[in-house]
């Protein structure tokens, strides 16, 4: 039998998000019985990140690289120690209060995300492109008074302060720099227990409401020493770098957890375009890349423009890995992309395969101290080579900020990921296909009913459905199905304008790249709309062309 996780004393005063943890008795079953997750019950991850090195002598290592900048493992702990100071001293941040986070890959943005954890805070960090409206949600969910954000992206945080939102207050990087810079460099880190809460981790489901996925400090170390570890072997001579954000739990294991937590070091890219990724793989020669397929795929005619010759380890996550990507990838770098499937409620990748390992085609086999099976809908175990419901258990796992669908997503201790899954007799696992309303374009997570809210409000949208659209770029492309208003007219402008006005209302990744004008939509004799009837069109169209 597993054995239960330690826990410890919280160090939280303020025990919001504790207390609104679901209840035990809907968490999934955890397995903690390996011996690289033998922790303690009183741990701050802050500390294992940065000052661990520190006392080991290793402060002087980089830890941090930009085209302009390199810190050290000292000079983030230092940074982080004295930002943590404001928090407190400044700011009145209590052990478990919230702090949201709004940056681009910056060493700000870290530096910041490290001072919210060494105070006993918890992190909520969010992604540059989110609209004030999505942020103050956000907000109002996780009951959120302190935001930092970067100067470059105050225009929709300061809208956030309006209304029933309970932010009051919001500083800026420089502001925070200036306050720091009076600070000490020294900090006693909060003794937060192994489960204390240490990030609320936002994801949006099929009906576009966000869910705030909790994770404790044990967590994002255990995903460090399984995956980071056993997956995807590296030491500290190693660089890191990638395009996903910080915000998401991919870029944060990728680009900051699992390089710390060995004494290697990240570079950070704030607008990660092939040729920015390229280049920085050349100029600090990374040997370890995190990005999505349509990434890999546009480098692919780029790379000989660049000095790749340092990557060992490059891993695609975020969608669906196409074979004829991992093909070509390997033919032109003699690399095998490691392939992953992960989610905000777990953390990170949860199966996997690296080196000979790999099967083309197959995302792997469960990562280290994991477990995966594969389920019908009656939660009956399906033999290999059916198809059925993905359901994954580990030392991570689901626990929703209060939301009843908690009980969706974890059902008789497993995690069902919402995905499609057929397992071989050699115990590989094949991604089959999504099986909620998702659409994965890019690597970014797409809820249709989101898009759709949007465009409803304009006037000239009488009704609407979004689909994910086959794209050979992006994987998928948001397809909406528009019926106009009566008042409205047809005309040639009219997509771009519904474009736009979606990419002003939320982040503008999410608007529909094709739009399509119809009489009716597909329904049910209740009134829901057939969006699978829609996607099938899609498919039947693209494999047609």
């Amino acid at each position: 039998m597993p054995r239960n996780p330690p826990t410890g004393k919280t160090a939280h005063v303020d025990t919001f998000v504790r207390d609104h943890l679901p209840p035990l008795s809907t968490w999934p079953e955890l397995l903690y019985d390996v011996p690289e997750l033998d922790y303690p019950a009183q741990v701050n991850v802050a500390a294992e990140l940065l000052d661990a090195h520190l006392d080991a002598g290793r402060g002087e290592r980089p830890a941090v690289r930009t085209d302009t900048e390199l810190w050290s493992y000292r000079e983030l702990t230092e940074r982080a120690n004295r930002i943590a100071r404001v928090l407190l001293e400044d700011f009145g941040v209590v052990p478990g209060n919230r702090v949201l986070l709004r940056g681009p890959n910056h060493p700000m943005m870290l530096a910041c995300w490290m001072a919210v954890a060494k105070a006993g805070g918890v992190v909520v960090a969010t992604m540059p492109l989110l609209r004030s409206h999505e942020l103050t949600v956000i907000a109002q969910k996780a009951r959120i008074e302190l935001a930092l954000c970067d100067d470059r992206l105050m225009e929709e945080m300061e809208a956030c302060t309006e209304g029933d939102s309970p932010l009051r207050q919001i500083a800026t990087f420089a502001d925070l720099e200036r306050l720091a810079a009076k600070k000490s460099a020294d900090f006693e880190n909060v003794e937060t227990a192994i489960d204390d809460p240490v990030l609320i981790a936002f994801t949006s489901g099929t009906t576009g409401t966000p869910k705030g996925c909790v994770h404790f400090h044990r967590d994002i170390l255990a995903s460090a020493d399984t995956f980071s570890k056993k997956t995807l072997p590296c030491d500290e001579n190693d660089v890191f770098t990638g395009s996903p954000p910080l915000a998401f739990t991919f870029g944060f294991g990728m680009l900051a957890a699992f390089p710390l937590r060995i004494g290697a070091s990240t570079a950070l890219v704030e607008k990660p375009s092939p040729e920015a990724i390229l280049e920085t793989c050349a100029r600090h020669g990374v040997s370890v890349l995190a990005t999505a397929p349509t990434a890999y795929r546009t480098m692919l005619p780029r790379l000989a423009d660049f000095d790749v010759s340092k990557l060992r380890h490059c891993v695609s996550a975020g969608e669906t890995l196409p074979l004829p990507t991992s093909e070509a990838w390997r033919d032109a770098t003699g690399l095998r992309l490691i392939d992953g499937i992960g989610a905000t409620e777990l953390f990170h990748i949860f199966i996997s395969a690296v080196g000979e390992d790999i099967r083309p085609g197959a995302t792997g086999k469960p990562v280290y101290g994991y477990e995966a099976k594969i389920f019908d809908d009656d939660l009956g175990e399906l033999p290999p080579g059916e198809v059925g419901r993905l359901a994954v258990k580990g030392p991570t796992g689901c626990r929703y900020l209060d939301d009843a669908r908690q009980t969706s997503y974890v059902r008789n201790g497993w995690n069902f990921t919402g995905d499609a899954y057929m397992k071989d007799e050699d115990g590989f696992y094949w991604f089959q296909a999504r099986a909620d309303d998702m659409i994965i374009s890019a690597g970014y997570n797409i809820s249709g009913p989101e898009v759709e809210e949007a465009l409803l409000a304009h006037d000239a949208v009488a009704d609407c459905a979004c689909v994910a659209s086959p794209d050979a770029e992006r994987g998928n492309v948001v397809k909406a199905f528009v019926v106009l208003s009566a008042e409205a007219h047809a005309h040639d402008e009219l997509a771009r304008e519904l474009q736009d006005f979606v990419k002003a209302r939320i982040a503008p990744y999410k608007y529909p790249r094709a739009i399509e004008l119809v009489d009716t939509l597909p329904r049910t004799e209740t009134g829901k709309v057939q969006r699978f009837k829609l996607r099938q069109l899609e498919i039947e169209r693209k494999a047609a062309t």
